[in-house]
């Protein structure tokens, strides 16, 4: 946090600018890959059960590499530490074009580990924003640097339908047009005005230790809302193009409905902030929480198309909610010689959590209950213990008088 005045905003409002602009042209290519990996995957890989293996993989790289990318950042500043991330993104995008030209399965989920390079880099918009804002303006920035997934949202599904069938080879198209997007977007970082943060003198004060970071309640219930937000979301979002296409419906009705579900990720970030300021982080991730079980009961309802629009819908809304409130949480408990361990930790469990969730969403989905319905009514089912983890954490943390929190 390098801001603390409101009069300095003014560097604040234009990073939050090039964040936008980033999460709209980088940002786009996830989207686009959590809409054909999946289908691209169960054409290439040899077992059915293996099909969302290329979506884990860009999990896991983005969990490897959470912690490696914000100790650099910490060291060489966040323009560095994101065009490390479009470098990752861009191989990723020629590793993958590579493997579907030469039907190599193998190659495809080393591919989606480059990806995560990206996906890891993404992850830190959210706390760029927050690094020059003051303390009235950072929930504000968080949440609007999360709205430029709005535009990503558009994009990302709609290049995917202009380029899935355009070649022989389905989807490398659209691979050839992630390339192209890391390539435009990496440039944006040349106007990010966030000072690298400076070496701290022999004999000033350190921070807590990780262990100690991850002991204190605030953090920790923050961690695990963060975690189950962000992993259920994807455990839901990584089948549904399967499902949608499994029920009889076309890939573009699958487009169609992960763009629904993006745009309803991100369009609530223009006034989730203000939500925040208002009502307090945790109120605000405790309503997330109670719209992700209310997509899961929606999904188990039924499959018809708008049972997917809808329980799509309602799991990017609660998502940002819960995903938001506790990134706002997290930030406000952290000092500034923190910053760099605690976020690095953050994701590493944020992005751990979601690969459990990555994996077991494709197996789930193909190898239970005997056909498409069961097995997405198994994935829904799934999010009812998580959900009750999240939520018994906040009212613990509720429970506790305000000044042992930290």
């Amino acid at each position: 946090m390098i801001a603390s005045s409101p009069a300095s905003d003014r560097t604040a409002r234009r990073n939050v600018l090039v964040l936008v602009a980033a999460q709209a042209i980088l940002g786009a290519q996830m989207p686009m890959i959590f809409t054909v990996a999946g289908l691209a995957g169960q054409s290439l890989a040899p077992n059915a059960c293996w099909a969302t293996l290329p979506i884990s993989a860009a999990v896991i790289g983005s969990m490897l590499t959470a912690t490696p990318i914000s100790a650099f950042m910490q060291r060489h500043g966040r323009r560095a530490g994101f065009a490390i991330g479009a470098l990752g993104g861009g191989i990723g995008g020629v590793l993958g074009a590579y493997a579907l030209s030469t039907s190599n399965f193998l190659l495809f989920v080393i591919a989606a580990l480059f990806t995560g390079i990206y996906m890891s880099a993404q992850g830190f918009y959210r706390f760029a924003a927050a690094d020059t804002a003051s303390d009235a303006y950072r929930p504000k920035a968080i949440s609007l640097v999360m709205a430029g997934g709005l535009l990503s949202a558009v994009i990302g599904p709609q290049l995917v339908k202009v380029t899935a069938e355009t070649m022989v080879i389905p989807f490398l198209g659209t691979y050839l047009a992630i390339i192209g997007l890391n390539a435009v977007g990496v440039f944006l970082f040349l106007l990010l005005d966030i000072p690298a943060p400076r070496r701290a003198a022999q004999g000033a004060p350190q921070g807590r230790s990780r262990l100690q970071l991850i002991r204190s309640p605030q953090i920790g219930v923050a961690m695990i809302c963060a975690t189950v937000s962000y992993a259920l979301m994807n455990l839901v979002m990584t089948s549904s193009p399967l499902a949608v296409v499994g029920c009889g419906f076309t890939s573009g009705n699958a487009a169609d409905v992960v763009t629904a579900h993006v745009l309803a990720m991100y369009a609530p970030s223009f006034f989730t902030g203000h939500l925040i300021a208002r009502f307090g982080a945790e109120r605000i991730v405790a309503i997330g929480l109670v719209i992700l079980a209310s997509a899961g009961a929606v999904a188990i309802a039924g499959v018809d198309l708008a049972n997917f629009f809808v329980a799509l819908v309602l799991l990017g809304l609660g998502w940002n909610f819960g995903f938001i409130g506790a990134t706002t949480m997290l930030t406000a408990a952290q000092a500034p010689e923190e910053r760099g361990r605690l976020q690095g930790l953050n994701d590493l469990v944020v992005f751990g959590g979601v690969t459990l969730a990555s994996f077991s969403s494709g197996g789930l989905m193909n190898c239970s209950g005997g056909s498409v319905q069961a097995g997405w009514q198994a994935v829904n089912f799934a999010m009812l213990p998580f959900l009750v983890l999240a939520g018994g954490a906040l009212i613990w943390l509720a429970m506790r008088p305000r000044e042992t929190r930290a």
